[in-house]
Order: C-alpha cells, then sequence, then structure tokens
C-alpha cells in the first residue's frame, strides 16, 4: 500500500517543522509539503494532491475557516482543523473538515512528538480510509465496446454550478481518451479553477487542463473555463479551439454556461452533446435549448440525484432537455448518444 500523501498549512515555521518530521517517521505517512498560508497551500495542492491536509484555523492573510470555504467547492479533499483553541465538532464539520484536534497546551518537542504519536497519526490515516471508500463507491463502469472507438469532430459540453464540482467529477472519470473534445463551465472563482482542473486531471483517465485562449479541442482531453473569463468554442479549416474573454457577467456568472453553450450551438451544431448538471438558476438552459434546436443532442441530470435542481429544471421546462438522466448514467448516456451521432 502506497504511504499517505500528507500537506502541513501552519504559520509557525517551528510548529510545522516538527509536525512534519514527526509524521514522516509513521512508515505508512508522507509529508509532501509545508505551507505557511493558505494562498502556499492552494498551490501546494494543485502541484502535490495530498491525500489528507491538517491546516491551522489561525493563520494571517486567510485564517483556515475561509479558506475551507473557498476551498472545498472546488476541490474537496480530508481535512483535519488543528487550533489552540477548543472547538466543536459541529465547528469543524461545518465547513467540511473530517476532524479536529486541540495543540498540546505545552509547545515543547516532547509534547508535540507525544500529540503526534498518539493522536494526530491515527487521524490521518482514518481520513485516508474514508477518502479510498469514498472512491470505490465512485467507481462506475462504461461499456468496454465504446472504449476503442473514435468519434470525428465531435464535441461534449457540459455546465454546473452549485453541487457541480462533484457531478462533473462522476461524469469524467467514466471518460475514455477516445472521448471527444469536452469543454466544461463550473461556476467557481477565480484562482480555483487551475486547481480543480488539476485534481480531475489526476483522477481521470483523459487530459483535463484550464483553458486559455486559443487552446485547440482535441479528442481525449477536456478545458474547464477559467474562473474570471467566459469561455466560447469556434471553428476554423475543420479544428475546434476556444475563446477565453472577460466581459460583463451573463446571467449572474462569468464564465456563464449559456455563453459556452449558445457558441457550441453555433459551430458544433448537430455534432455536439450538451448536458447541464446541478445548480442554482438558470444559466444554461437557454443555451441548451440553442443547442437542441441546432440538431445537438441534450442531457439534463435529474432531480433525484441533483444536489440542487435550478438549472436543469429550468432546461427541461424550456424544452430544451432531451434526455433525463440520474448522474450515474450520464457518462454511459453520453457514450451511447456519440455513437448514433454519424
Amino acid at each position: 500500500m502506497r504511504r499517505v500523501k500528507v500537506l502541513v498549512v501552519d504559520d509557525s515555521i517551528m510548529f510545522r517543522k516538527m509536525l512534519s518530521e514527526f509524521l514522516d517517521e509513521d512508515p505508512e505517512i508522507e509529508v509532501v509539503a509545508m505551507a505557511g498560508d493558505p494562498y502556499q497551500a492552494r498551490d501546494m495542492i494543485i502541484r502535490f494532491n495530498p491525500d489528507v491536509m491538517t491546516l491551522d484555523i489561525e493563520m494571517p492573510r486567510m485564517n483556515g475557516i475561509e479558506f475551507m470555504k473557498k476551498l472545498m467547492p472546488q476541490h474537496p479533499m480530508k481535512v483535519i482543523m488543528i487550533s489552540s483553541m477548543q472547538q466543536t465538532p459541529t465547528d469543524y464539520a461545518i465547513y467540511g473538515a473530517v476532524d479536529y484536534l486541540q495543540k498540546p497546551h505545552d509547545m515543547d518537542g516532547d509534547a508535540i512528538y507525544k500529540w503526534v504519536h498518539e493522536e494526530l497519526i491515527a487521524k490521518v490515516k482514518a481520513a485516508y480510509h474514508d477518502k479510498l471508500a469514498e472512491e470505490k463507491k465512485k467507481q462506475i463502469a462504461v461499456s468496454p465496446n465504446n472504449i476503442k472507438r473514435k468519434y470525428n469532430n465531435k464535441i461534449v459540453a457540459i455546465g454546473a454550478s452549485t453541487g457541480g464540482t462533484e457531478a462533473i467529477l462522476s461524469v469524467v472519470k467514466n471518460f475514455y481518451p477516445n472521448i471527444p473534445g469536452t469543454v466544461i463551465v463550473q461556476h467557481m472563482p477565480p484562482g480555483f479553477t487551475e486547481m480543480y482542473a488539476a485534481r480531475l486531471d489526476k483522477e481521470c483517465r483523459v487530459k483535463v487542463r484550464e483553458a486559455k485562449d486559443g487552446d485547440l479541442v482535441e479528442d481525449g482531453k477536456i478545458l474547464i473555463a477559467p474562473g474570471d473569463k467566459h469561455m466560447t468554442l469556434m471553428r476554423e479549416n475543420g479544428r475546434y479551439y476556444v475563446k477565453c474573454f472577460e466581459a460583463e457577467k451573463v446571467n449572474g456568472h462569468c464564465p456563464s454556461v449559456d455563453v459556452l453553450f449558445k457558441s457550441v450551438a453555433k459551430a458544433a451544431a448537430s455534432d455536439a452533446v450538451g448536458v447541464i448538471l446541478t445548480g442554482m438558476g438558470s444559466d444554461g438552459a437557454r443555451g441548451l435549448l440553442a443547442m437542441r434546436k441546432r440538431g445537438a443532442h441534450t442531457i439534463g441530470e435529474d432531480e433525484k440525484s441533483c444536489v440542487v435542481y435550478g438549472m436543469p429544471k429550468v432546461a427541461y421546462d424550456i424544452g430544451a432537455v432531451q434526455y433525463q438522466e440520474p448522474l450515474e448514467n450520464i457518462a454511459s448516456k453520453i457514450y451511447n448518444i456519440l455513437n448514433t451521432i454519424p
């Protein structure tokens, strides 16, 4: 079994060095990185994709709780919150942490060593086992018949908002390298789309990148719209590429799902599959309708599997959704549709 990859985040240089040293003594744990504040932590998460993060609550620039609020929607992970103050289970669980530990009152080396070996190591391993169990549940089979077939000049477009980070993962985890070029808008703040793309890239069989202006849309590759730019699909000389640009919010969002879907309707027409997943509001509904009117096949996540049945409901109500499917069936449905497109 591979070692548990841990990121240690604490503003005290002395404390994080001791924490790292003592955790590393366990043969089943590897501290892959340390960070002194949430901004450094974000970069380390992108670079090392740790299994578990220990997170100090009291830090400069951004405290641990604020970081958790921003991190979890984009990059859910196992976090053990650490503080010098007493917290209740509700205090840490409400922000998505799996556990909490109060720092030792005596901060000398012996006390910290004892605290790490008697308390923290067990919690790190428990958090990792939770992660493995969750990942096992998410494995959904796609028919082997879909793995080798090639789909020429086809496009898959996906849009989501609230609850979408996990919904998107559950779909694209079941894509194989033959999947047509895929473009995605997920409502999220700037700075976190790169982290989210890096996470998907590590967990999927296909390449996932944060989109940059002019990027080609190619088979086996997913492009995620940047958190502060609209993304549109373009076609020139038989090849697809994306434009990423700053502009006013559409439906209260930048990037906007409607902006992407309307461009896909124009550039790819009946060669596209459009998918609208969980999310609040109506962004994407009219764009999906535009796609359907141009001959694209369209899928909406059903109410039962949605975290928020908002965007898919509006799309369904206006006639934009051709197939309504539970989340766990959507990857297979995409492949089934692709197999019917000439």
